[in-house]
């Protein structure tokens, strides 16, 4: 066996494939007929997204579940039960999808961004404190890559500024933080159910919150404006039909019966690669606190200085994939740096207040590096394969850094 790169014609580390996403077998067959025969399609007829709603939030030590039809949704209506105004501000990371932000926006409110922590890779607690301003009511920590954010601090912050605290735990499914489970720790949590998620009936998402009055408004909101003792045709509130459908919660059900293993699994072999990577010169796989007791690992994250590594990122990642090794740079540039907050394309929203908005000074030099520069991402199913697998992602990135000069004198030629 040669000790030649694969890009540069020798044998790859790894021939065989990682764990398939998602994992299903007769037990989610068997929920989806039953739902199915039923002939209960609906979430009001039927008691399959009932059940998700309960299990889930019991999960979570929260009273109320409220399952919607994705986890952008989610965030929207819980900012609106929250009783956001037009223009009121919420901060959000520049290190994170589009729907933290532009769930903002379609609540009419305005995204007021701050960047991350360079080694968590979550939002900067220093920073959100300094974005404070009157027109500040929102704050929405991201747990990202499942790993979750500070939230002693953006309590306190909350606490101190008397703002509502949204926590995005898209990517936290089964992640906790001092034993709480993420999502259960601010006023309200918001979770994505996407093809891609930990926890997936492949569209789909759910509100948790131990708040009557805001789990109240939530459901209200996700049921157009109906409450609880009105007569069928009485609407209360701006709302919509955002119900999760009878199929997909079926298939939530017995997906949530895996969950709690895979977690596990997820979070030894992150462990475990996180130890190898770090003694290798210019990796720094993304830092955990104490306080995180469970890290999801929807995604394993790192970053590459290249300067200290040897080789480029974008070398690095073809080297990494010809070896048989699925990776990617992740985000290509920061959230305000997408073309509609550049432009503020926000159609009817915040009408009165765009002028003044400029997204293009927004300064968020280490979402920048990880973006342009340094960020790596291994896919969460990666990290459901074995002790094995993991190792044979290090010794591919140990091969890849033991080639680094030949690696770099190919990317100088490629320019």
């Amino acid at each position: 066996m040669t000790d030649t790169l694969a890009l540069l014609g020798g044998t790859p580390v790894r021939t065989r494939s990682f764990p398939a996403w998602p994992v299903f077998d007769a037990t989610d067959e068997a929920r989806l007929v039953a739902a199915l025969r039923s002939g209960k399609w609906g979430r009001l007829a039927g008691d399959q997204v009932a059940e998700f709603e309960q299990r889930f939030a019991a999960m979570h030590g929260c009273r109320h579940g409220i399952a919607v039809v994705n986890g952008t949704v989610s965030l929207r209506i819980a900012l609106m039960a929250a009783g956001l105004q037009a223009e009121d501000e919420v901060i959000v990371p520049t290190y994170t999808f589009l729907s933290t932000a532009t769930a903002v926006v379609e609540a009419n409110a305005v995204p007021v961004f701050v960047d991350v922590d360079l080694d968590t890779f979550n939002i900067d607690p220093a920073l959100v404190e300094a974005a404070i301003t009157p027109r500040t009511r929102a704050i929405i920590p991201v747990h990202f890559a499942g790993q979750p954010a500070d939230m002693a601090a953006m309590l306190a912050i909350a606490e101190r500024h008397g703002l509502f605290v949204l926590e995005d735990a898209a990517h936290a499914h089964g992640a906790s933080w001092r034993d709480r489970p993420a999502g259960s720790i601010g006023h309200v949590g918001s979770f994505s159910f996407q093809s891609s998620k930990n926890l997936t009936s492949g569209e789909g998402g759910i509100i948790v919150t131990n708040d009557e009055a805001l789990a109240a408004s939530c459901r209200s909101i996700h049921n157009c404006g109906r409450v609880e003792g009105g007569i069928w045709y009485e609407h209360h509130v701006i709302s919509a039909n955002y119900r999760l459908g009878e199929l997909q919660g079926a298939l939530l059900n017995s997906q949530l019966d895996r969950l709690e293993a895979q977690t596990t699994t997820r979070d030894a072999n992150g462990r475990h690669l996180a130890a190898r990577l770090a003694a290798l010169p210019g990796l720094h796989p993304q830092s955990r606190p104490a306080d995180v007791t469970t890290h999801s690992q929807h995604l394993f994250m790192l970053r590459l200085d290249a300067a200290a590594f040897g080789a480029p990122r974008a070398a690095v990642l073809d080297a990494l994939q010809a070896e048989g090794i699925p990776c990617s740079g992740g985000y290509g540039f920061p959230l305000p740096s997408q073309p509609l907050f550049r432009h503020k394309a926000f159609g009817p929203y915040l009408a009165h207040v765009r002028d003044r908005l400029d997204y293009t000074q927004v300064s968020c030099p280490n979402s920048e590096l990880i973006c342009r520069e340094q960020g790596i991402w291994f896919d969460q199913s990666m990290m459901l394969g074995s002790r094995a697998d993991m190792d044979d992602i290090a010794d591919a990135m140990e091969k890849v850094h033991r080639h680094r000069d030949a690696l770099a004198a190919r990317a100088l030629q490629a320019r």
